[in-house]
């Protein structure tokens, strides 16, 4: 097997050509064009576009949103050719196929950004190493500009070892977690049905630096909605009793659904992100929306927290006199993963020179829709699992967010690679 430090300078210039231009959920164009064109050049089959997803399970893919951001990655220089055959879907299934028997491994690796604008001072480390976000107001502020180049890292390492192995790798590189929307329509499709192994993970979180936490069970269930109430708009001063009140029904829906009352049985949450509304001071407000999540620690918890939020929704519309719409945006599920290839993780984790600590986590908390990847293998036999590894950040999700690459990113490039080792060595 070809020595380790061979792929890091590489994954790590991926890493920070990619954090510079961070792209929020379905708008990967320019990210999915860097990863189409390497896994490529090396010699894997790829699956894009529509193919890679069941349209009908597609959650929270906004046309307009799309269309503006195609436009903008064919100004920024984006290959019309590639664009054309993404069909407006990012995201890629990168194949490698041996020709010998063996199982079929898969590994996920997600790529999209977050809202966050980033800090441009000595306080950030992507500013002082010159590759802070380009993009105003989005920022790789959850590590997924690492995930996506450590999937380049990992197909470079089966290119180049390709002798060795047997059966078949694919590797997931996966739009959209953010809003938990990318996941659902790989999930229902039929890219994963013969998948054997599905390997996930996730840098930072629970893990510190030079740590890795094996993820047992856990994640919360969660539906992301967003609500659009419309009223009847009406002169505030000189006829107000001819409106209604669309404003004021998104403020008592929002109110109520705070104050869902918490199940007996695990953990539940709700919260209200944005609410938006009205069109001046003397007009009856005719529109407003709301941003909105529940969670839940199973299925059946997150569903009566969603059918709860519905219901009042549904009342506070009523009770003003508007109509309202519910648009399920994106979703996530809770996991049981299998002990034995967790076992396998945890020995890879600890054979990794540096690594400090293994630790196990049960009843992980937070939301992740790679678990739709691993019930979806779950459900006809296969086995899953998922790990943490580690790093030391001021928090996901915010705008000092930091890596450490050079020490963080060759943890997780490891473990991965000995489970190839483990699942797909040639015997």
């Amino acid at each position: 097997m070809i020595s380790l430090s061979a792929y890091i300078p590489e994954m790590i210039e991926t890493r920070r050509k990619l954090h510079k231009h961070p792209e929020i959920a379905w708008t990967e164009f320019l990210t999915t064009q860097v990863i189409v064109n390497r896994v490529r050049e090396l010699g894997f089959k790829t699956v894009l576009g529509e193919a890679l997803f069941n349209k009908d399970a597609v959650l929270g893919r906004e046309p307009a949103v799309v269309e503006a951001a195609m436009a903008r990655s064919l100004k920024l220089g984006m290959d019309k050719k590639l664009l054309d055959e993404m069909q407006g879907y990012t995201g890629c299934l990168a194949i490698w196929e041996t020709g010998r028997p063996g199982p079929v491994t898969a590994l996920r690796f997600d790529i999209d950004c977050v809202n966050v604008e980033e800090n441009h001072d000595k306080t950030n480390e992507a500013f002082c190493g010159g590759f802070d976000s380009e993009c105003a107001g989005l920022m790789h502020a959850c590590g997924h500009d690492a995930h996506a180049a450590m999937g380049l890292a990992v197909a470079h390492w089966i290119h180049d070892n390709a002798d060795s192995l047997c059966g078949t790798i694919k590797i997931i590189f996966q739009p959209a977690e953010e809003g938990t929307k990318g996941a659902c329509g790989i999930a229902a499709s039929n890219n994963l049905d013969d998948v054997d192994y599905l390997v996930g993970a996730h840098i930072g979180v629970a893990a510190h630096l030079h740590e890795v936490a094996i993820i047992r069970s856990g994640f919360l269930s969660t539906t992301k909605m967003n609500v659009s109430f419309t009223g009847v708009p009406a002169h505030a001063g000189a006829a107000a009793e001819l409106g209604r009140n669309a404003l004021m029904a998104a403020c008592s829906a929002s109110m109520q659904v705070m104050g869902i009352a918490r199940h007996g049985q695990g953990d539940t949450s709700v919260n209200i992100g944005t609410l938006r509304a009205g069109e001046g001071r003397n007009v009856v407000p005719v529109h407003a929306s709301i941003e909105m999540e529940v969670r839940g620690k199973t299925a059946a918890i997150n569903q009566y927290m969603q059918e709860t939020a519905e219901r009042m929704i549904r009342g506070s519309a009523e009770s003003y006199g508007v109509q309202y719409k519910i648009d399920v945006m994106g979703k996530a599920e809770s996991v049981a993963c299998d002990e034995d290839l967790s076992d396998m993780v945890k020995e890879a984790a600890q054979s990794v020179e540096g690594v400090t600590r293994v630790f196990d986590i049960v009843g992980c908390t937070g939301s992740e829709d790679c678990s739709l990847l691993i019930n979806k293998v779950q459900s006809h036999g296969g086995k899953a699992a998922f790990f943490f590894y580690g790093c030391n950040n001021h928090g996901h999700h915010k705008s000092d967010f930091e890596i450490q690459d050079t020490e963080s990113m060759p943890v997780g490039l490891e473990v991965f690679l000995k489970m190839i080792e483990r699942l797909n060595t040639a015997k």
